[in-house]
């Protein structure tokens, strides 16, 4: 269950993507987020919210975005590296 990048004609699963101004789908039991300085869109488990480390980057959101997120969906303050290594712990 690792990241892969998606190509534009596929749906996204357990995926990042560019396209998320193409408004794919989430599947149920997933929720996407922004992360980093361009904004990339990943769709991942839900499951993750659970996650102590995952609830921190969700206070740092909290911290700097409040609950206003100029995405309309929730924006992770951290670079794509940095949330691909964390997530990438918690498969």
């Amino acid at each position: 269950m690792g990241f892969r990048i998606a190509k534009l004609i596929r749906k996204p699963s357990f995926s990042s993507t560019q396209a998320s101004s193409k408004g794919f789908e989430v599947p149920k039991g997933y929720l996407a987020v922004y992360v980093g300085d361009k904004m990339r869109r990943f769709v991942i488990p839900v499951s993750y919210l659970n996650q102590p480390s995952f609830q921190e980057l969700l206070n740092q959101s909290e911290e700097e975005f409040g609950y206003d997120h100029p995405m309309g969906g929730l924006t992770i303050p951290c670079s794509e590296d940095e949330f691909q290594n964390l997530t990438s712990r918690m498969n």
